[in-house]
């Protein structure tokens, strides 16, 4: 990315990104209906239904799942809990709303500093603390900076999949020994900082403008047309969901593996910014935003090595 000012310390839960400049505006997206194609079935006497139980309605870790009438199972996803309204957050706000998803957002201002933007995304959106967000999603998508989490009311998050976008920055963060040495990931440590939280790594390596100028909800799952974004967690039912999440607002994925392999599309890697950008002389926008498949972002990936 072409830096153009020094960066400056962010505000809590305010962007992963700490050399930005304006968030992308409203994007109109036509989204043809749904099919079930894609979504998980279940049979009434297997493992899974039995997991679910008896009653018709019941939460789950992949968001809500309807039993139909057949006995298979979809899932429908209705809230997103966003914590950091910065350019990350309010940019995945956008694709979800497009997409038919109500959105909760918070940061540490307070709801009333939201209120332009919950004005702007319209009627799915609306503001609130950080214990509504995390308690109101379905997914929780976390944006705020590595120094920011401790601020967290962290028993919100409990049972919940946290889409975590965290990114560490030592000249906002401050150093962490454990981050410096190699020996833990950024995720790791939000996985430790919420220990009842079911943590996945995604969205950290994409910038904002690219992440709203490349969502193809509208086009099929494995096309052409589709991006990809990288994901690590150890929770298999979690990264379902956030896979999920990503097929509804138009991206597919790439499985990077455990927490611990997260450094691989952290900062200063080859899959960390650069695949999305098309730029000649490295300024970035939506403008210059350029599709990466499913080969490209494995590539980059296996080409991370730890310094």
């Amino acid at each position: 990315m072409k830096r153009t000012t020094d960066p400056e310390p962010l505000s809590t839960y305010d962007s992963s990104w700490p050399w930005s400049t304006t968030v992308c505006g409203a994007r109109g997206i036509i989204v043809p209906p749904r099919s079930s194609v894609g979504y998980p079935t279940v049979t009434p006497n297997s493992p899974a239904a039995a997991a679910l139980g008896p009653r018709s309605r019941r939460r789950s870790p992949i968001g809500r799942r309807n039993i139909e009438a057949t006995g298979g199972v979809r899932v429908v996803m209705t809230t997103l809990g966003i914590v950091g309204a910065g350019h990350i957050g309010s940019t995945v706000a956008r694709l979800a709303v497009d997409a038919g998803v109500d959105v909760v957002l918070a940061n540490s201002r307070g709801p009333e500093t939201l209120a332009d933007l919950v004005a702007d995304l319209g009627p799915r959106a609306r503001a609130g603390t950080a214990t509504d967000a995390a308690s109101a999603g379905d997914l929780v998508v976390l944006t705020v900076p590595l120094k920011a989490l401790g601020d967290l009311p962290a028993d919100a998050f409990d049972g919940q999949v946290v889409l975590d976008t965290g990114n560490y920055y030592p000249q906002r963060d401050g150093r962490i020994p454990d981050l410096d040495d190699g020996s833990s990931t950024a995720s790791e440590l939000t996985a430790r900082t919420l220990p009842g939280a079911r943590v996945v790594k995604v969205f950290n390596n994409i910038f904002f403008e690219h992440l709203g100028a490349l969502a193809r909800p509208e086009a099929p799952a494995g096309s052409d047309e589709r991006s990809v974004l990288a994901i690590a967690g150890d929770d298999t039912a979690a990264k379902q969901a956030a896979t999920e999440l990503l097929d509804t607002i138009g991206y597919d994925v790439v499985d990077a593996g455990p927490l611990a392999e997260g450094w691989r599309f952290q900062p200063d890697t080859p899959a960390y910014g650069l695949p999305y950008d098309g730029s000649s002389d490295g300024t970035w926008s939506g403008a210059t935003a350029k599709r990466v498949g499913a080969q490209e972002l494995r590539d980059a990936l296996t080409a991370a090595t730890r310094g």
